[in-house]
């Protein structure tokens, strides 16, 4: 009868955490991506707005048309500097979470292996184990046949 693995509770949660990182770092990027999806939207917004401020001082404006404008403009370009910060805060988050999964991943596989190194070491027993009955049955049976046959 084959041995079980020793450190089978260990591979089991090596698995686990290693499952929980990867879940984590799928939510990390989808939300660096989300983050970037709104800084692109906010540059986008700021641009469009920028464009109407084009469009409106070629037809000319009051310069407290301009001024409301340009406040507007203001209060954008800080909501796009807030945002890159937030990138910049997920990207950080994101390659953490890249590390921890790689760290734990390497733990997982170095167990796997051991894992893997001992069932070979169980067949190669129950192989050779199995190889001897067989020589065993083989030798009685000749040993107990007629001479003669």
């Amino acid at each position: 009868m084959a041995q079980s693995f020793p450190l089978q509770t260990l591979l089991e949660l090596m698995q686990s955490r290693t499952d929980e990182a990867t879940r984590k770092l799928g939510q990390l990027i989808s939300a660096e991506q989300s983050q970037r999806s709104r800084l692109l939207m906010l540059e986008e917004y700021r641009e469009e707005y920028a464009q109407r401020l084009r469009d409106a001082n070629a037809q000319g404006i009051t310069r407290l048309i301009l001024r409301n404008y340009q406040d507007f403009l203001a209060r954008i370009d800080e909501a796009i500097e807030q945002q890159r910060l937030a990138v910049m805060s997920s990207e950080r988050s994101t390659k953490a979470g890249q590390a921890q999964w790689s760290d734990q991943n390497k733990k997982l596989k170095a167990i796997d292996t051991l894992s893997e190194r001992h069932d070979a070491r169980e067949r190669y027993r129950e192989n050779k184990q199995e190889q001897k009955l067989l020589d065993e049955f083989s030798s009685r049976k000749y040993s107990t046949q007629d001479p003669s046959d």
